[in-house]
């Protein structure tokens, strides 16, 4: 189970909101399956049916990893559900990494699901989130 604040939860609304029609992206840092810190990035693709990381967000995701931390990449689906697109298992290179997708498919109630992808094969991960 991820667990995150109703804080935490709301910076990644706030900054898929912020970004659409655009997809969003960002990374976050895990530890003990808590979100420890959100960290927004730049999407490069600017781009409303796909995103990519940035070189120095990438790095960063990797540093947090080498460091011993849990990591999650999230992004934004500005117009459908928060569940992996084809697009979105065919590029999950890092399967030790949880996916996080916030939906603003319905604007006055967003989603926000997370997903283990390895090797092509989707795995839900519930979320549980806390006042705090």
């Amino acid at each position: 189970m991820l667990r995150m604040t109703r804080a935490q939860w709301q910076a990644l609304v706030d900054h898929a909101r912020r970004e659409a029609p655009n997809e969003c992206c960002g990374y976050m840092r895990l530890l003990d399956g808590r979100v420890d810190e959100v960290f927004p990035a730049e999407n490069i693709r600017r781009s409303p049916y796909g995103y990519e990381l940035g070189f120095e967000a990438l790095m960063a995701a990797n540093d947090l990893e080498d460091a011993g931390y849990g990591v999650a990449i999230y992004h934004s689906h500005p117009r459908s559900p928060a569940q992996p697109s084809q697009t979105d298992i065919n590029l999950a290179n890092y399967p030790d990494w949880l996916q996080v997708i916030v939906s603003l498919a319905d604007p006055d109630r967003p989603q926000v699901r997370a997903f283990w992808i390895v090797d092509g094969q989707v795995r839900e991960e519930p979320i549980e989130v806390e006042d705090g």
